[in-house]
């Protein structure tokens, strides 16, 4: 049996989702609230970060990006042409190199801050750094997210996925992130046409349908969230 420690709203997490649901897995899903830092938890993942999928019988395989060379090694071939990691060595750095970009900076400019002021502060304590948002770190994201989304739609202007002519792990983080994004209303999507289009055709595929059937407790979604058409 697959157990995938996640939280719903952390992008990492919906990027295992993803990958899981488009290799046709189903894991059984366990909500973790990582600033609680249970001692379980921190026994599979000492970072204390979601996501950590647990395969009965193997170790525990923790981080978004290890948990996507983890099912490229034990099921990738199974995909064939569809494989999210290519065999191709310049199209396997490519791919890495753009899942890295979402994963890293993205979060650390983008879906991070967003996700933390406006949602995980309204959970945690004080004393761990909960309360009300900073303004000034939001305000910072909904800039940067601007020039992350002239890169995509500067990408998607020689090819047809983002690493290239077909659909890889650099997708499904990108997608990952912008959907936190786009759940919250802070993705300025009539700036880039391109960009729009390309997550239009990622947010139709079956592996998305669970992501956007999820509605976060006392924080509704935005209009264009599970709008395939929007």
């Amino acid at each position: 049996m697959l157990t995938l420690f996640h939280h719903s709203f952390c992008p990492h997490s919906r990027f295992a989702r993803l990958a899981l649901g488009e290799y046709g897995l189903t894991p059984r899903l366990v909500e973790e609230r990582p600033w609680e830092r249970r001692e379980d938890f921190l026994a599979m993942n000492p970072a204390g970060t979601t996501p950590v999928l647990v395969q009965e019988g193997l170790p525990a395989v923790p981080g978004a990006a290890i948990i996507a060379e983890y099912l490229d090694e034990s099921h990738g071939s199974e995909l064939g042409e569809r494989r999210l990691l290519v065999r191709d060595l310049g199209g396997r750095v490519e791919i890495r190199r753009l899942t890295n970009w979402f994963n890293e900076k993205f979060f650390e400019e983008v879906s991070g801050p967003l996700v933390m002021q406006r949602f995980y502060k309204r959970f945690m304590p004080a004393e761990l750094g909960g309360g009300s948002p900073d303004t000034d770190a939001l305000r910072a994201a909904r800039h940067n997210i601007r020039y992350h989304m002239a890169y995509i739609g500067w990408l998607l202007s020689t090819r047809n996925w983002l690493a290239g002519e077909r659909l890889s792990y650099a997708d499904l983080a990108a997608a990952a992130h912008l959907s936190v994004a786009d759940y919250l209303g802070d993705v300025p999507w009539n700036e880039n046409e391109a960009a729009k289009i390309w997550y239009a055709k990622l947010k139709s595929r079956p592996s998305f349908r669970p992501i956007l059937a999820e509605i976060l407790a006392g924080i509704p979604a935005s209009v264009t969230y599970a709008d395939l058409d929007f």
